[in-house]
């Protein structure tokens, strides 16, 4: 085995014998791969530190292509500290790294690293974290082949006077076609529109009002639900304590 080195986030990790772990990690270079971290839960392991999920940093591995690759050692890029000392925050990492892991199950796209990586650093920056995992979520069903369509019509492939957003008809619905679906608001339309457009690394701020935010995030959990047949855990962690009362 060669040493190699690349950047990589420790998606979920494993343990293994006694004393150490399997890491998953989503790398700029090979895609998803293994990684054994080999005595990293002893003490005095200088690997115990940074053999864990959310980790992102510089792997320096002995790398096997078709196996299991062992970790010499991480120079730590962002440990996302801020982020494991907030209890929304480490909610929604929580579930982006779950989410990802899935898609990856599907499409092993080397463009998943900069989102997943993105998204975790404008989490860690102090950016809404609903919104930004509602940006990620429309942008990975690319991924999973499933996009909505944010273009034109679903029925008529209109562009022109589109009136609601409906996860049951897979996107946009013009006036000529509207029956009896749920209406949103304009700017929810627009707004979905931007969210799959955006490169989320240019993101300095997000004002997106209640109403557009609760909007946008009601349409891709039905469309996720509906067309996905993915269940994470993560996601009902996050509505529970979205239903936690406001501190006064």
């Amino acid at each position: 085995m060669k040493i190699e080195s690349f950047e990589g986030i420790i998606i979920s990790e494993t343990n293994y014998s006694e004393s150490s772990k399997i890491l998953n990690v989503l790398t700029d270079k090979y895609g998803q791969i293994g990684i054994m971290s080999k005595g990293c839960r002893n003490i005095k392991s200088k690997l115990r530190g940074v053999s864990r999920k959310l980790i992102y940093g510089t792997f320096n591995v002995y790398y096997k292509p078709n196996g299991l690759s062992t970790l010499i050692s991480i120079d730590v890029i962002n440990s996302f500290s801020k982020t494991l000392m907030d209890l929304e925050k480490i909610s929604y990492a929580s579930y982006v790294l779950d989410l990802t892991y899935q898609v990856l199950k599907q499409n092993d796209s080397q463009e998943l690293f900069e989102l997943l990586k993105n998204v975790l650093i404008q989490i860690e920056n102090g950016l809404n974290p609903l919104v930004l995992t509602n940006i990620l979520e429309i942008k990975l069903l690319d991924y999973l082949g499933i996009t909505p369509n944010i273009d034109s019509c679903s029925h008529c492939g209109s562009p022109k006077q589109i009136v609601t957003l409906s996860s049951e008809h897979g996107g946009y619905i013009c006036k000529n076609c509207y029956q009896n679906e749920p209406l949103v608001s304009e700017k929810t339309i627009k707004m979905i529109r931007m969210y799959y457009y955006v490169d989320i690394s240019s993101i300095t701020k997000l004002e997106v009002s209640k109403e557009v935010t609760k909007e946008i995030n009601q349409f891709l959990d039905d469309y996720y639900e509906r067309f996905t047949g993915l269940y994470l855990k993560s996601k009902d962690f996050i509505k529970k304590i979205n239903q936690l009362p406001t501190k006064q």
